[in-house]
């Protein structure tokens, strides 16, 4: 076995004592214990009050800080739970934590429900008034969004008896689905040698330059998937029969309408989003036929599709940044060479991200910096620990944590970039509130992908050598596809998933396997190949469980970000302004008045088909790159 790359990620692990000491810390008791009897007397305060005719803005106002000054403290306890639970699930006293947290949670939350349901039996008229009052401004879009769920609630028993069973329902079964994949180990196989992977490991090897290596990867994170597959299995039909039964006793029409709801966006944008990239697809055919002209392979397999592209004589090197002004940069000058053979340490990789970062903006640039420095980030690899990666925007009153398992990649420096930029915006917006400092997913993914174009582009400039220009470009292209034309399956996926679930019951795994080739193969066409064994891989995805109908929204944002890159790059001065002050409003306004400074529509197809053309370009400047020096 060779030799593994030493990322110098080893030993980066968050430290989480800025909320508690541990999960043993007595104060978290302490805590809930005072959180409790405050709900109770919240509940006894204010019950009956908001659904009076004689509700005034000064108490409205008055209720809802006091909601927050319990959420929020509440809400950083669970996210504390979680951040130790995602760090190692394999150590039992963290699901136990985890689990009697939520149960706690619940009962809290259970107190304060009545004060959504009675806003949402105020009349029209009443509720409207409120909304112009300035003492109401700080909440005026939550409380906008609450009305919207009107048709959809339940009364306030059965609401409260759905969130304690949700405990040992659907939120149960989704952390058995992360216990069983950090628990998982897959074997690898290569040249007489055997080796127990974890599912990020494995998942990593799929970058590999050796096609071998790749092949066996795959096959060892099949049959691990293969080995799990009754239990895998009953848990994907359960989420969406749990899901099903959501919708039947909420009232909304179909699977996805809830989501749509909660992203405050129409079902016609999203179809007009994603059909508008399904008849683009063909520039995803064209550039793996490239890339399997380049690489010299008579037929490209779903093992190959992240291969580096293998360039003869190329050193794959980034090459040093331009200093930027003193005081606002890292001490330490950008100045790695990346070798893709060998990986990009993680010092190098914070010294890239943040030099695009300040050079982009010092207000973005600063707050990032604060993640390293302040160990606001867990990035080494180890068994137990949950896979992929995340940005937890936690409390107003406190700051975000970011999860990843950074290998050394160029992917894992764009993976770095990618949940800074959603650091930087979670930390930005703390100052709308408990209640209005988040997003909805459609606006969600926006910081992120745009912190990762930073980065590219700021590569690609400074790149001289048309050889390292086309693996770069290469590199975003595959992003770029994976976030926008990928999501977009795994939604279809989904789509069809819960409507067979929902018309014929329970599916066999073969059947989803079915299910699942079918909506991949067409992303693709003849230009790469997927095999049986591919039927299997939608088993680990967690998008899945935990939040279904997610994936869409990923696409959403890298259109979103194409047309926002593109207004920047013909207007960099007006452009970072307001882009901090797109990413400060956090969730105060719907995506489409929040995006109005930039003049965006998303209704109309012309507004995708401008992201699309400007990844297009990326590929027509793929091919002409190739066409000069692989004719």
């Amino acid at each position: 076995m060779t030799e593994r790359f030493s990322s110098g990620a080893e030993g980066i692990r968050w430290d989480l004592t800025d909320l508690y000491q541990g999960i043993d810390d007595p104060q978290i008791k302490t805590d809930l214990d005072a959180l409790f009897q405050k709900a109770r007397g919240f509940e006894k305060e204010y019950r009956g009050k908001v659904s009076s005719s004689h509700l005034n803005d000064e108490t409205l106002a008055e209720i809802l800080k006091n909601l927050e000054a319990l959420l929020d403290p509440l809400e950083k306890i669970a996210a504390h739970a979680y951040l130790i639970f995602a760090g190692d699930s394999t150590n039992e006293k963290h699901g136990k934590h985890l689990q009697h947290v939520n149960e706690k949670r619940t009962e809290i939350r259970n107190h304060l429900l009545f004060f959504e349901l009675e806003w949402m039996e105020l009349p029209d008229a009443e509720a409207e008034r409120l909304l112009k009052k300035p003492s109401i401004a700080p909440y005026a879009h939550y409380l906008e969004k609450e009305r919207k769920f009107r048709p959809h609630r339940l009364t306030e028993g059965e609401e409260k008896v759905l969130a304690l069973k949700n405990n040992t329902g659907g939120g149960a079964f989704s952390r058995l689905f992360d216990e069983t994949l950090n628990r998982m180990e897959f074997e690898f196989a290569f040249k007489g040698k055997n080796a127990l992977l974890s599912e990020q490991e494995i998942l990593a090897l799929l970058h590999d330059p050796d096609r071998e290596k790749r092949k066996a990867a795959a096959e060892g994170m099949t049959d691990g998937l293969r080995k799990q597959t009754h239990l895998l299995t009953y848990i994907f039909n359960t989420i969406a029969a749990d899901h099903a039964t959501d919708d039947r006793l909420r009232a909304f029409s179909g699977p996805m309408v809830s989501r749509h709801l909660a992203n405050e966006i129409e079902p016609e944008a999203v179809s007009t989003m994603m059909e508008t990239a399904e008849k683009a697809v063909s520039m995803v055919h064209r550039y793996y036929r490239l890339k399997r002209q380049v690489m010299k392979l008579e037929v490209l397999y779903d093992y190959d599709r992240y291969a580096p592209l293998i360039i003869s004589g190329s050193l794959r090197k980034i090459h040093s940044m331009p200093p930027v002004p003193p005081r606002e940069a890292p001490a330490k000058p950008v100045a790695s060479l990346f070798q893709s053979s060998r990986g990009v340490k993680w010092s190098d990789a914070k010294d890239i991200v943040l030099s695009s970062f300040y050079a982009f903006s010092p207000v973005m640039g600063k707050t990032a910096e604060m993640f390293f420095d302040k160990k606001w980030i867990d990035a080494e690899i180890r068994p137990g620990k949950q896979g992929g990666a995340f940005s937890h925007g936690l409390v107003p009153t406190h700051h975000p944590y970011i999860l990843m398992n950074y290998s050394g990649t160029l992917r894992d420096v764009m993976t770095l970039a990618h949940e800074l930029g959603h650091g930087v915006h979670q930390y930005l917006s703390r100052s709308r509130g408990f209640f209005q400092m988040d997003t909805p997913l459609t606006m969600a993914e926006t910081a992120s992908v745009f912190a990762e174009m930073l980065i590219f582009h700021e590569l690609k400039e400074k790149e001289a050598d048309p050889l390292e220009k086309l693996y770069l470009i290469s590199s975003k292209c595959e992003e770029a596809f994976s976030t926008l034309f990928r999501q977009i399956v795994l939604t279809r996926f989904e789509e069809r998933l819960h409507h067979e679930r929902r018309g014929g019951g329970e599916l066999p795994a073969s059947e989803i396997n079915r299910i699942w080739l079918e909506v991949n193969r067409p992303m693709f066409g003849d230009s790469l190949h997927l095999t049986d064994d591919y039927g299997w891989w939608w088993m680990y995805i967690s998008h899945f469980i935990h939040s279904p109908f997610y994936c869409y929204a990923y696409a959403f944002g890298e259109l979103l970000v194409l047309s926002l890159y593109g207004a920047y790059l013909k207007d960099k001065g007006s452009f970072v302004s307001k882009y901090l002050t797109l990413l400060e409003s956090g969730g105060s306004k719907s995506p489409q008045a929040l995006l109005s400074d930039f003049h965006f529509d998303l209704s109309q197809q012309s507004f995708w088909e401008g992201g699309l053309e400007i990844l297009n370009g990326l590929v027509i400047e793929a091919e002409s790159l190739a066409r000069e020096h692989f004719p």
